[in-house]
């Protein structure tokens, strides 16, 4: 008896992604590390000077940690209610934060009281930040006003009340020290100067404002919010230069790798998305479990941290190229070892011992084996084959019409049986990989129980929507018969033009020759 052969699965070739630079290097990080907060992570910032330890603020606590901890290596936690927005100032030595009770305080990352604290604002601060002469900070609030403060008096220099929403992000200009952008929720972001009483510049964004980020140049400004991330040419006086839509949900987070080459978004859609600053496209994205609240890049990109609604920190490590070199050159005498005569060829006074190869057979090859036809294709019916591999539902199908037993395998089934058939014939009888096989099978279904249509309306709608799927594919191939029927016209069109200018060059490359020969 010969052997049974199982049944070949035609898979069709896939587009494999695109290698590029920027696929290479952002998947050069280790797997991530997760550290559990006590609420959600709406600040990360790191230190700008080495060791490059980073401020998390979560719940009413902000947390130190070092590039390689997974425990924080000190903690502020003097709040009588929620943290807001640690800051790290340009020296790493001092640290500034708001609270839900509407006071600043600033820390000395050396040290765990509170240096100064700033009153003034009504309502929660969430937004706060230093100038670029580390001597001033300027602050946002709940209460719709953005403030600035000198640090050594602990005083209010100046109060604007400029905006109609909650002010909840902003950024200093590194250029200009006098210079810093607020954004809000009334949908605006505002550039104030301090030597003014007023903001010098208002841009409309259109969607409450999550983040703002001004490039280190100080000529572009991005902002987030809605689902858009815009990019303003600010020495044009706020012009727009691109708005970008690559989120499905809420833009919370913006950031820039250490070269100002690529920009960072976060997003409650739980991915964030890497683009070319020169193109402005998607070169990069990275998938997280849960919703996005803020985000942060090491100053030598050595580090990605993200902080989830959950209240879990998300932290990516460069892995160490030397390293890698050193694992590939270990590895590499092992596969010569692995495959070494694997190419041999026997010679004529060779004595070839054949090792008989176990072949573990699928539910549907074992039951196919044994002429098991019905419950073959029960178990190709099955949701997971049937929405992830369809091709091997086609393949059974294929191989019972072969045998000749696929009518038989499709009749006696029940309601649900037929309804999970034609919900997979209607699906999939359109794609041109599997319509041979599907429209045989549909034509089999159709002459089974056309007694029995119009006793149930599931099967009946089933067989509706079968109907109108296979009359938008004949719409769909008249068409394009249409479109190709013009094409073929004007190819012809073009290949007559083609001919007769051809004709007229020679002949006209013959008289002219005629005419020499003549005055010769």
């Amino acid at each position: 008896m010969a052997a049974y052969k199982p049944v070949v699965v035609q898979t069709c070739p896939k587009l494999g992604e695109k290698i590029t630079q920027d696929t290479l290097y952002w998947r050069g990080y280790k797997t991530p590390v997760q550290i559990k907060e006590f609420g959600a992570v709406n600040k990360i910032d790191f230190s700008p000077v080495p060791p490059y330890n980073y401020a998390v603020t979560a719940s009413s606590r902000i947390h130190i940690y070092g590039r390689y901890s997974q425990e924080p290596i000190k903690t502020f936690s003097r709040f009588r209610d929620a943290a807001y927005g640690a800051t790290y100032r340009d020296d790493g030595q001092l640290l500034v934060a708001g609270s839900e009770d509407s006071s600043i305080r600033l820390f000395d990352v050396s040290g765990r009281a509170p240096l100064r604290q700033f009153d003034g604002h009504t309502k929660p601060v969430h937004l706060v930040g230093f100038l670029s002469d580390k001597y001033r900070i300027f602050s946002g609030g709940d209460d719709y006003s953005t403030n600035l403060w000198d640090i050594p008096s602990a005083t209010e220099i100046v109060s604007y009340s400029e905006h109609t929403d909650y002010v909840r992000c902003g950024c200093a200009s590194k250029v200009n020290a006098d210079v810093f952008i607020t954004g809000s929720y009334d949908h605006t972001v505002k550039l104030f100067d301090a030597r003014t009483k007023s903001s010098v510049m208002t841009i409309e964004h259109g969607h409450p404002v999550e983040s703002v980020l001004l490039f280190p140049s100080g000529g572009l400004l991005v902002s987030a919010g809605g689902r858009y991330v815009k990019v303003w040419d600010v020495l044009k006086g706020g012009q727009l230069l691109v708005s970008l839509k690559n989120h499905h949900k809420t833009v919370t987070c913006l950031c820039l790798n250490s070269s100002g080459q690529r920009l960072l978004s976060g997003s409650l859609d739980r991915h964030v998305k890497i683009y070319s600053t020169t193109s402005y496209k998607v070169v990069h994205s990275f998938n997280y479990a849960t919703s996005i609240l803020s985000l942060a890049l090491s100053p030598e990109d050595e580090t990605i941290v993200v902080g989830m609604t959950n209240g879990v920190l998300n932290v990516k490590h460069r892995k160490p190229e030397e390293r890698n070199e050193k694992s590939q050159k270990k590895r590499q005498p092992a596969y010569r070892t692995y495959v070494k005569g694997k190419t041999y060829m026997p010679k004529q006074e060779d004595f070839c011992v054949s090792k008989p190869v176990k072949r573990i057979l699928r539910k549907y090859d074992k039951l196919l084996k044994s002429f098991e036809s019905s419950k073959a294709l029960d178990a190709v019916l099955e949701p997971p084959i049937m929405l992830h591999t369809p091709e091997v539902t086609v393949a059974v199908m294929q191989e019972l019409h072969r045998r000749g037993t696929l009518r038989s395998a499709l009749a006696g089934r029940d309601e649900k049986q037929v309804n999970l058939l034609l919900t997979f014939v209607a699906r999939r009888v359109i794609e041109p990989r599997f319509t041979p096989v599907l429209v045989t099978v549909a034509d089999m279904i159709t002459d089974i129980y056309q007694p029995v249509v119009g006793q149930s309306a599931i099967v009946d709608k089933q067989f509706l929507k079968l109907q109108e799927a296979i009359g938008k594919e004949i719409d769909y191939q008249e068409e394009l018969l249409e479109v190709l029927g013009m094409m073929d016209t004007l190819f012809a069109t073009f290949t007559e033009k083609r001919d007769m200018c051809l004709e007229e060059n020679k002949s006209n490359g013959l008289t002219e020759t005629v005419e020499t020969n003549r005055n010769d």
